[in-house]
């Protein structure tokens, strides 16, 4: 057997590829979901409910989407130029961490500037810190050839010792209790509701506006077009006269500006403190979301949103039929492999010898 490459590939069949993907992940669920003794339709009208059904439900899947949104972002910029940012968690972190350095230390004064101020001062200190992150690797990678996987998945666990460090330390808000726990922003920082007495903030119309202007510096900028054509193939590239190593750099520093930016957002939007447990793994789950979208900006936002309603759905699926909440990450990981298949065949042909 072997793969052979398609002189052309129909629009039929990029548009059926993601459908079948679809249909193939809801099989292989359904076979887990009968497994576990649940009625498939039932569960299955549960998920959706749970994520989608009521005002509080959508809530808080828009609500899990919007560091999903931003990781995911990261994630599709820098694998657009072949930089492959495992580092989203630790770029999270970091710029989480900065935003409470500069909107909550200083006895919660915050510098005594004007809380507008204040504001864009905090989201750039939480975008440089997870830039400078992930410039290092993208350096490393463009000027020694070092593996950039590598070093930006330690990194990762490096900056979780260092917030442990910090919130064990001189970050550590001393009314916690002995919590490790950071010191909470001044509540002027704190980004408003879009719903009354739900959990949803600001921060998802920011996070789209950002996947707009992302797909707009991709498609129609010169940048755009030396990521994309560094993406394609380097050598040619700087064969071309598009300087690599430039356009490397400053796809980190977005990439991990936005990975940053994550982090200030999840802070001032929805916990207004930073503890250890706040990511979930949402850095990881970005890499998930831009393979989904294909690596397009505006696919992420779509992504997002649908990965968070199957974790926010399956919380209350599980406790209504009893059947575990991991079958989320079951769907979320086969849906991946699925849409990589499907693109894959759009692409090539099998053809057995």
């Amino acid at each position: 057997m072997q793969l052979v490459k398609r002189n052309t590939s129909s629009p039929a069949a990029l548009v059926l590829a993601p459908v079948g993907a679809i249909l193939f992940t809801l099989l292989i669920s359904a076979l887990l979901v009968l497994w576990a003794g649940a009625p498939v339709g039932q569960t299955y009208g549960l998920l959706l409910q749970g994520g989608f059904g009521s005002v509080f439900a959508l809530s808080e899947t828009l609500t899990r989407a919007v560091p999903l949104m931003l990781t995911g972002l990261a994630a599709a910029v820098a694998f657009r130029a072949r930089l492959f940012n495992i580092g989203a968690e630790g770029q999270l972190y970091v710029g989480a961490l900065a935003a409470v350095a500069v909107g909550g230390m200083h006895g919660g004064t915050g510098f005594d500037l004007p809380p507008a101020l204040l504001f864009v001062l905090m989201l750039l200190a939480a975008a440089l810190a997870g830039a400078l992150l992930l410039l290092g690797p993208a350096l490393m990678k463009a000027r020694l050839g070092v593996d950039e996987v590598v070093t930006t998945l330690l990194l990762n666990f490096i900056v979780l010792l260092l917030v442990s460090l910090m919130l064990d330390g001189p970050m550590k808000d001393p009314a916690a209790m002995g919590w490790p726990q950071s010191v909470a922003l001044i509540a002027d920082l704190e980004l408003g509701k879009l719903i009354a007495q739900t959990r949803l903030h600001n921060g998802l119309l920011g996070a789209c506006a950002l996947a707009v202007l992302v797909w707009v510096l991709l498609k129609y900028t010169v940048l755009g077009f030396d990521i994309r054509a560094v993406g394609a193939n380097p050598r040619a590239a700087a064969f071309a006269g598009v300087p690599v190593t430039r356009t490397v750099v400053l796809v980190a520093m977005l990439s991990g500006a936005l990975a940053g930016l994550s982090g200030a957002i999840e802070v001032a939007g929805r916990t207004s403190y930073l503890t250890l447990d706040m990511s979930p793994g949402y850095g990881y789950s970005g890499i998930v979301i831009a393979m989904l979208a294909g690596l397009h900006p505006l696919g992420v936002v779509v992504a997002s949103v649908f990965v968070a309603g199957v974790l926010v759905g399956a919380d209350s699926m599980s406790r209504a039929v009893g059947v575990p909440t991991y079958i989320a990450d079951v769907i979320v990981a086969t849906s991946l492999i699925s849409v990589l298949v499907a693109t894959l065949l759009t692409q090539f042909k099998v053809k057995f010898k």
